[in-house]
């Protein structure tokens, strides 16, 4: 992945319970910035990581993910206090994603998706757990009529607390029945099998492997980054292998719409 500095803050997007902002930076682009220091902390980055890049070797479409370096220096031409706060709490390395610039909020009532599309949508939401997809919070952007996927910071729910995690992972997501695409999805069966070959135990580790060490500090269950890294890769590894019971569910779920 690239790493990109943080040159101006354009503005905030308020809309997200995190404050992200649109931010300028060395590269002549601006991204879409996710903060470290925000009040869900590091763990928002992680799964937006770990979930995007899973996405995108899914070949699903999202915008590109970035590094970004921030400069605590950045907050002194920033004149409100709160982002001011948040821009020096997030010193260092966060996460942002390519900003569509005229994009809209998706409707499906206006924007039917295909079922191949829509059902590896929902079987990658159900595999990372994403509890926000659904109709009042759809985060899918309509850029140039093509759909992209954003904001992953609330999938991956089970590393909130992982003396649980392990049977979170065996478990259906039975919140798949509110996905806004669900309706569409009825070949979710037909493309479980070449999903899943797409992410291999390797790749898997590969994915993981990109969480830099500095956000994984701070949580009570590791000892070391190593072994929360390796954490995140047992639970993928292992939900794949009986990932039936997601699947499953979600076929379930869309069938109540036939």
């Amino acid at each position: 992945m690239r790493t990109v500095h943080a040159l101006r803050y354009v503005t905030p997007l308020r809309e997200g319970g995190s404050l992200p902002a649109i931010v300028e930076t060395d590269d002549d682009g601006m991204v879409v910035l996710k903060f470290r220091g925000a009040g869900q902390g590091p763990k928002a980055l992680i799964a937006e990581l770990i979930a995007g890049e899973m996405a995108r070797t899914l070949q699903l479409p999202l915008p590109d993910i970035v590094f970004v370096e921030l400069d605590a220096e950045f907050a002194r031409t920033e004149p409100d206090p709160e982002i001011q706060e948040l821009i020096r709490a997030s010193e260092g390395l966060n996460l942002g994603s390519d900003y569509l610039p005229g994009a809209i909020n998706y409707d499906p009532a206006a924007m039917p998706v295909d079922a191949e599309l829509a059902s590896r949508i929902v079987w990658f939401d159900a595999l990372t757990s994403n509890v926000d997809r659904t109709a009042r919070n759809p985060n899918l952007m309509v850029w140039h009529r093509r759909l992209y996927l954003i904001d992953h910071g609330a999938a991956m729910y089970f590393h909130h607390d992982w003396a649980t995690a392990g049977q979170a992972c065996e478990r259906p997501f039975v919140l798949i029945r509110d996905h806004v695409l669900l309706p569409f999805a009825s070949r979710i069966a037909e493309v479980d099998a070449e999903l899943a070959a797409r992410l291999p135990d390797h790749e898997i580790e590969r994915i993981v492997g990109l969480v830099p060490d500095a956000w994984l500090v701070g949580e009570p269950a590791f000892e070391t980054p190593a072994a929360y890294r390796q954490a995140y890769v047992d639970y993928f590894i292992h939900r794949l292998r009986v990932r039936a019971a997601f699947v499953q569910e979600a076929v379930r779920a869309h069938a109540a719409y036939v």
